[in-house]
């Protein structure tokens, strides 16, 4: 969903890995993450995750006395490339499972393929819901596991009266924005007290924007900012509030795409006491996590390195995959996506995630406040909130559920008892 902020030198990178083994001696993993281009900062740590991991479980001695190789693409942070490395990794490379996607514009412009050829993702990054595909399972957040409770946090907690929604210019914010402006409305929030801006990728200008945003509160009413602002905008968004002496104290923001790589190597002087919500934070103190961080930092030979939630994602989605290839013995798609359903496995927060029968996962919402070394403390968690593919708070939403083991549907309308096949969301 979101573009990662900070900058890093990004090597060159083989196209395809492979373990040199024979054909018939591996399970083929593809990775279908962005290695070049804007989003490969964000993208190139996921595929270094699934990397270790693979790496792990052929450790273990593989899945079904076979050993997994990696199959890595490149789809160079370009829409219409992700689906034809898609459909390369399904029909010529003939992988079994791909993990990958960010955006949300990458993972729907690679549905249709996968869909046709029958594919099977894994999706690990927090999207705007309003979603579900037999082929994909989606082990980052659903609104409800990350937007309304940070809005109810704000609401509850902060006292927030009067909401300044800003988001980069895709699907993902304006999709997201739409349920928490009706949320908003739904909780008493007058539609005069919500503020709502979209900028474009890279945005850098801020000094009107934070203006209007401190001239909400000018009644004397308590202002917020929930922001799906992504990538370098985000630094420029934040110095601008420090230059017009705006403090966490007087307008909080909360972000969903503001995470442990985002900080890595900034200086967060600008951004100490502000929040993000999230499924993980680094900071999170399990025996889990220390093992995990332990792991990556092994891996990748930087002790420096931090971990972020779509990588938490990437692992629970990846060993759920594991065992449910197990339970079916076969990587057969349909024979693993009945097995999904139902999976367990610990996550890094101390809890367990279940897999639902709509494809997404029981996932604790942690609500996170930044400090200045770039980590978070972590200010509020939750039990296991059951991901939602389908809002409560939008009409057309409402009346649909997901249910892939009774149903055999991702869209099934209670109210006609019919399953619908297509719905945009454009």
């Amino acid at each position: 969903m979101n573009i990662r902020m900070t900058s890093a030198l990004v090597g060159a990178l083989a196209v395809y890995a492979t373990t040199g083994l024979a054909a018939d001696d591996t399970i083929k993993i593809g990775v279908l993450h962005s290695l070049s281009g804007t989003m490969a900062i964000s993208e190139t740590t996921l595929k270094d995750t699934v990397l270790m991991l693979i790496d792990e479980q052929n450790a273990k001695g593989g899945v079904l006395g076979k050993q997994l190789e990696a199959v890595v693409v490149d789809p160079a942070s370009d829409w219409p490339l992700f689906a034809e490395k898609a459909r390369e990794l399904l029909t010529v490379e003939d992988v079994d499972v791909i993990f990958g996607c960010w955006t949300s514009v990458s993972r729907k412009s690679v549905l249709p393929v996968i869909e046709e050829l029958n594919g099977l993702l894994f999706y690990p990054v927090q999207y705007e819901g309003e979603e579900s595909s037999k082929n994909v399972f989606y082990t980052g957040a659903a609104p409800n596991q990350q937007a309304i409770p940070a809005t109810d946090y704000f609401l509850d907690e902060l006292g927030i009266e009067k909401f300044a929604l800003l988001g980069t210019d895709y699907v993902y914010p304006r999709t997201t924005n739409n349920i928490l402006a009706a949320y908003l409305k739904s909780k008493g929030i007058p539609e005069s007290d919500i503020f709502v801006n979209y900028t474009p990728f890279g945005h850098s200008d801020w000094s009107k924007i934070v203006s209007d945003v401190v001239a909400l509160g000018a009644d004397g009413k308590k202002v917020g900012v929930i922001s799906t602002i992504n990538g370098d905008a985000n630094i420029g968004f934040y110095k601008e509030l420090a230059a017009q002496g705006v403090s966490a104290d007087d307008i909080p923001v909360v972000a969903f795409s503001v995470g442990e790589e985002e900080l890595s190597g900034l200086d967060t002087t600008n951004l100490v006491g502000h929040l993000a919500a999230w499924n993980y934070f680094m900071s999170a103190d399990t025996p889990e996590n220390a093992a995990f961080i332990e792991g990556w930092h092994k891996f990748i030979g930087d002790d420096s390195r931090v971990t972020n939630d779509p990588m938490e994602a990437t692992y629970i989605g990846f060993n759920m995959w594991v065992n449910a290839v197990e339970a079916a013995g076969t990587t057969d798609v349909d024979a693993v996506s009945a097995e999904m359903i139902g999976q367990e496995f610990p996550n890094l927060t101390g809890s367990t995630a279940t897999m639902l029968p709509n494809h997404h996962l029981t996932k604790p919402v942690l609500i996170g406040e930044i400090e200045d070394d770039g980590q978070f403390d972590i200010i509020s968690q939750t039990e296991p909130v059951p991901g939602d593919a389908w809002t409560d708070f939008l009409p057309e939403s409402a009346v649909l559920v997901s249910d892939w083991a009774d149903l055999g549907c991702g869209m099934y309308n209670t109210e006609t008892k019919t399953c619908v096949q297509i719905k945009s969301n454009y």
